[in-house]
């Protein structure tokens, strides 16, 4: 999601997750928040079940905890017999949640709409414009969703619109510092996707690995879907 720094600390991450120790891990950022409870009516932003990539609060579950304004931010995407993909994954089409609709985790305004940036190729990041097309909802009380890396041209909000909790905003593609499809989500306390302090995103009535949370955050390798 960030620039250059960031893509590299996704790079190592992917292979500091399989064989380095915690020693070896930067730390994470450090955060007034928390403690903080959402104010929010937060949902999942999307239909169907999908899997925590990234997420959590420590750099192990989740690298994004080394970065302050994605302090508690989420990759999520979705698998099918332990795969995100089918055959190859060469091409954005294999992916199981390209072109899936995303939604408005909550009640907001948009703020922000980035919808021109085409989708990377599997595997190569854009890192000129590291989250791609994107969706910045304010949600008026002091909190801020980011939503990154919609597939180019899909999505269906503009500035100004009053958006609901649910309503469709675009589709999941593969935009920006992206290696393959997926959604990039975090709240945070400003507009500036680069600019702010990150903010626990707890949702609500969703359920992870098959088990109804009430309130909560997702985390690493969790299947979730919303209660509906």
């Amino acid at each position: 999601m960030k620039k250059l720094s960031l893509s590299v600390i996704i790079i190592t991450m992917l292979f500091m997750n399989i064989n380095c120790s915690d020693d070896d891990l930067p730390n994470e950022a450090d955060s007034a928040y928390l403690n903080y409870e959402t104010k929010s009516e937060l949902e999942l932003p999307f239909n169907e079940e999908w899997w925590v990539f990234w997420g959590g609060r420590s750099v192990r579950e989740n690298y994004h905890a080394a970065l302050k304004e994605q302090r508690f931010a989420l990759d999520i995407v979705q698998k099918v017999d332990g795969s995100t993909h089918t055959g190859k994954g060469s091409k954005n089409e294999d992916y199981y949640c390209f072109g899936k609709p995303l939604n408005a985790p909550g009640n907001g305004k948009i703020v922000e709409v980035v919808n021109d940036i085409e989708d990377n190729i599997p595997g190569v990041f854009n890192r000129d414009f590291p989250t791609g097309n994107r969706v910045i909802i304010d949600h008026e009380n002091g909190e801020f969703s980011i939503l990154a890396h919609f597939k180019k041209g899909s999505i269906i909000v503009s500035v100004g619109d009053t958006v609901v909790k649910g309503q469709e905003l675009g589709k999941a593609g593969n935009s920006g510092n992206s290696s393959e499809p997926h959604l990039h989500y975090h709240l945070q306390t400003t507009a500036d996707p680069f600019n702010g302090e990150g903010l626990p995103a707890k949702f609500l009535n969703y359920y992870a690995d098959g088990v109804l949370i009430e309130k909560g955050e997702p985390v690493r390798n969790q299947k979730i879907k919303n209660d509906n």
